[in-house]
């Protein structure tokens, strides 16, 4: 078993309640920290599961339990350079070499303000990139691809994740041993 630390950020419940934390802790989130910032519901789990998957899909079903709404998992997928840096423990001039092309070719394009200053890339495509190229460990990737398909399937309104999130790992680490 592996400690993974990732967040769910929810909604619908009052904070306020008597019960607010114990619902978490009945629903089987004793294992998280429980906060309210800014009008969400930030559950951190350091869960111990055998896979990533296994892990976010049982955290996603225990923070349902407590009649919560599952709005996303964390950390966010949108990333800049510096981000990217600190995520891959790289330099950010060499993160921004890597972006520029001038150290090696074919870096993930940015998906969001393209054209500004700080252009925002999927972590899930970088981590992938970074893997392929052994600058950061497989299991990153995997995780990235597992918390961006998690939210995909969030967002499309699937709460039972476990199938959904396993093909994606098994599919990213597929790819992985390929390259």
């Amino acid at each position: 078993m592996k400690a993974f630390e990732f967040s769910v950020i929810a909604s619908g419940l009052d904070p306020s309640a008597e019960d607010f934390e114990a619902r978490f802790y009945e629903a089987g989130c004793d294992d998280a920290l429980i906060a309210f910032q800014k009008g969400h519901i930030i559950v951190d789990f350091a869960r111990e599961a055998a896979t990533i998957y296994e892990a976010v899909a049982s955290a996603v079903e225990n923070v349902l339990k407590t009649g919560a709404r599952v709005d996303r998992i964390e950390p966010d997928p949108l990333v800049n350079l510096t981000d990217i840096a600190a995520r891959s423990k790289l330099t950010r001039q060499a993160i921004s070499n890597y972006a520029k092309g001038t150290r090696k070719d074919n870096f993930p394009a940015p998906v969001a303000r393209v054209t500004s200053e700080t252009p925002l890339y999927d972590w899930s495509d970088v981590s992938h990139w970074l893997a392929k190229e052994k600058k950061i460990d497989p299991s990153e990737a995997i995780f990235a691809s597992v918390v961006k398909e998690a939210n995909d399937a969030i967002e499309s309104g699937e709460t039972r994740l476990a199938l959904r999130l396993k093909k994606r790992a098994e599919e990213e680490e597929r790819a992985l041993e390929a390259a």
